[in-house]
């Protein structure tokens, strides 16, 4: 097993529309992955927003509901830095 499929859902704290994300789980195989989002899709407030996002369809709040990511093991994923900014 080379990769992992971690679980996430998202939605969007008003009225500021700030992110608010949790982390589902950590799954060896997506089948196990989209188990755990059918799993978690009736429960409340993921029930809000139960289905899994398309990350090829971009728009406002499109983002909300569950998100399945694919990630190698013993690779780095975040690699440029950061900026924070302050206003």
């Amino acid at each position: 097993m080379n990769t992992v499929f971690i679980v996430q859902h998202v939605h969007l704290l008003m009225p500021q529309e700030e992110e608010d994300v949790k982390l589902i789980g950590v799954y060896r195989s997506l089948q196990s992955a989209h188990a755990a989002v059918k799993r978690m899709a009736s429960a409340p407030g993921f029930r809000d927003h139960p289905n899994v996002v398309d990350p090829s369809y971009a728009g406002v709040g499109t983002d909300q509901g569950f998100h399945i990511s694919e990630y190698r093991l013993d690779k780095d994923n975040w690699t440029s830095g950061y900026v924070t900014q302050i206003n």
